[in-house]
């Protein structure tokens, strides 16, 4: 965890060059949308998703690197989100009552969590009841073919930032106890997955 964390922090401002740039803001758009009520976005990292929020929205977002979460302050202080609160934190271990959140939010964070399905029971402990997790993740495919280029650049990845091409995170979001699991193939097939997870 404190290896990962310190490459986050010290690689945060070519992290967030390289965000700013990923195919994926239409699709981050969206999830921000589906959120109401008191939001809470894990890993929320340099604040790519920051401009997506509306500006009388209630947001918490948490990250671990604290690298990460400079740039994220700078973002909110030229969006002028005044209702959005940054703190460091784990979203292993979560200093939350259960039950405080609406609707919790994850954008390409499980491929980084080094225990992801503590993390995910965190989101479900702090859920209210009825409310909904949103998951715009990437993961290991049903695709032979496709998991082949995921593993060779998982190599690179794993080493670089100790992020994983190969985590089987709808799996694991559908074992830990929602209610109800929905999901909706993205990208590259069904590397990049949409999932909504009510509790």
């Amino acid at each position: 965890m404190k290896n990962t964390q310190s490459k986050y922090t010290r690689m945060a401002h070519i992290y967030d060059w390289v965000e700013q740039r990923m195919p994926m803001n239409d699709f981050k758009k969206q999830a921000v949308n589906l959120l109401q009520g008191k939001i809470l976005e894990v890993g929320i990292g340099s604040g790519a998703n920051l401009k997506f929020y509306k500006k009388d929205s209630d947001v918490t977002g948490i990250d671990f690197s604290t690298g990460m979460l400079e740039i994220a302050k700078e973002k909110i202080n030229t969006l002028n989100l005044n209702n959005v609160k940054l703190i460091e934190m784990n979203i292993e271990n979560m200093n939350f009552p259960d039950n405080t959140f609406d609707s919790v939010l994850s954008t390409c964070v499980f491929c980084t969590v080094p225990n992801p399905k503590n993390g995910i029971l965190e989101i479900l402990r702090v859920l209210k009841p009825g409310g909904k997790a949103i998951f715009l993740e990437h993961m290991k495919s049903s695709s032979s073919s496709i998991n082949i280029f995921l593993k060779f650049m998982n190599i690179i990845t794993t080493k670089a930032l100790g992020t994983s091409l190969l985590r089987e995170t709808e799996k694991t979001i559908r074992e830990v106890g929602f209610s109800k699991v929905t999901s909706k193939n993205i990208m590259m097939k069904d590397v990049v997955r949409l999932i909504i997870a009510e509790k």
